[in-house]
């Protein structure tokens, strides 16, 4: 069975030769750095794919997305009052930072080719909103004031940007030929914040670009792939059950930070397919352990989770400086298992 066709079945519930494993980190120094501002980010970033492939030959893969992580957008990313907010326009489907991604999805899609397949990392409106306002406290802080303020021109301005990721999501899956996009998403944590405040923001527009990519994916060969994570990045805690309803097909969310296993993550997602289990820390046994820890924690994950509908990863990003035996060994131990 290919990699390819051992992940798909993984994807599609269904129980492969071997549990398929997926992990990824980040090749720029630097992934926030603005890359349009500083191009050797991009060069760093294809380069990190070519031999991450060439050296790992992943079962799948994630394309990183370091250098494009500042939307091009001042009014949203740097506002400072709901007028700001108001203000904000699209930046349009031929716009420089979506032209550029389309292409360089291509150009990893040409490093890997259709032997594995791959997903292409795209930040939520709100990830983006915090990327840009300064920091987590300070773009809730100002989240939760514009909501009181004016929640309608906050809506609005999370849908424009939302729209011009479903312009992204749409191209990298019908001509970049991705398999899928990885939709990443993270609670705005401030007490004056509703849930039905969350829905009408942030729900409302990750669905928008979530929709996007599952038509997209409806119309190739594999048919809608998209993988939600929901992001316990330097230890953010998550509401998980605000993603239930989300229409993505494959779930990851951060199982140490959580404290959610993937079995109860799988019945809390309905049955859904799940991506992960290792904690993505440098304390985590995934960095620090040795063969045999590695291989233990492998088979305990196994054990609990089962072999169908599962694909063994990590919370988040792992280091960049893991040693690359630490995933063969999680791989070997997953091909060995048998439940």
């Amino acid at each position: 069975m290919s990699k390819r066709e051992l992940v798909l079945k993984a994807l599609r519930n269904e129980k492969p030769e071997r549990t398929p494993i997926g992990f990824w980190f980040h090749y720029a120094k630097d992934e926030l750095v603005d890359g349009f501002e500083n191009p050797d980010v991009f060069e760093a970033n294809i380069a990190g794919h070519r031999k991450f492939y060439t050296d790992f030959q992943p079962d799948l893969v994630k394309i990183m997305t370091d250098g494009y992580f500042i939307y091009p957008n001042k009014l949203f990313m740097e506002a400072k009052t709901i007028d700001d907010l108001r203000k904000v326009q699209p930046i349009g489907e031929n716009h420089e930072w979506i032209e550029r991604q389309v292409a360089f999805a291509k150009t990893i899609k040409g490093i890997c080719g259709d032997d594995v397949l791959s997903f292409y990392n795209i930040f939520a409106p709100a990830t983006l909103f915090k990327f840009g306002n300064h920091g987590e406290k300070n773009a809730a802080k100002l989240f939760a004031d514009f909501a009181a303020e004016d929640a309608t021109a906050l809506t609005r301005a999370f849908r424009v940007l939302a729209e011009d990721l479903a312009v992204l999501a749409r191209r990298v899956i019908s001509e970049a030929k991705v398999n899928g996009i990885y939709y990443s998403v993270q609670d705005v944590a401030d007490s004056r914040l509703s849930d039905a405040l969350r829905l009408s923001v942030n729900a409302a527009a990750d669905r928008v670009v979530l929709d996007a990519a599952n038509k997209a994916g409806a119309a190739s060969e594999t048919g809608a792939l998209n993988i939600l994570h929901i992001c316990g990045y330097a230890g953010q805690r998550n509401q998980l059950s605000h993603y239930v309803d989300y229409p993505a097909q494959i779930i990851n969310w951060a199982a140490a930070v959580e404290k959610v296993s993937l079995v109860q993550g799988k019945q809390l997602f309905g049955g859904r397919p799940v991506i992960g289990g290792f904690d993505s820390t440098v304390n985590g046994v995934l960095y620090k352990g040795g063969k045999q820890e590695i291989e233990a924690e492998t088979r305990r994950l196994l054990q609990e989770a089962g072999t169908t509908g599962v694909v063994l990863g990590a919370d988040c990003t792992i280091p960049r400086d893991i040693k690359l035996d630490h995933l063969r060994w999680v791989r070997d131990a997953a091909a060995a298992f048998k439940d």
